[in-house]
């Protein structure tokens, strides 16, 4: 199994940035992406960006041209960049793990923008 602690969440005005963390531990040698997905409230959870252990990116619609992720030093560890946020952007933000185990999650940060 995978372990998946985030942080990095938070209050910000719009416009301003955040940088969410994610590390993973556990049974990682068996993990090929990681990413991350949102949910606000009354809405459905949504992919906002994913990246393969091979370093290819997926980013959600919404998203693309503001947020980059990118895999730390150790393989086990994705952040995300989050710039230019706007008040649609808050939500609960969780860190996935997929892998030949299945698909891990981490319990949440929550984002807020508002002014």
């Amino acid at each position: 199994q995978v372990q998946l602690v985030e942080s990095g969440g938070g209050l910000v005005q719009p416009g301003g940035s955040l940088t969410l963390s994610c590390a993973a531990s556990g049974s990682i040698a068996r993990i090929y992406a990681m990413g991350w997905y949102r949910q606000a409230p009354g809405k459905q959870r949504e992919l906002v960006a994913s990246i393969s252990v091979e370093g290819r990116t997926n980013y959600g619609d919404s998203v693309k041209g503001r947020f980059t992720i990118s895999r730390g030093n150790a393989k086990s560890t994705v952040h995300l960049q989050m710039n230019s946020l706007k008040p649609e952007d808050t939500a609960d933000y969780y860190c996935a793990a997929w892998g030949s185990a299945g698909t891990g999650w981490g319990q949440g940060t929550q984002v807020t923008v508002s002014s």
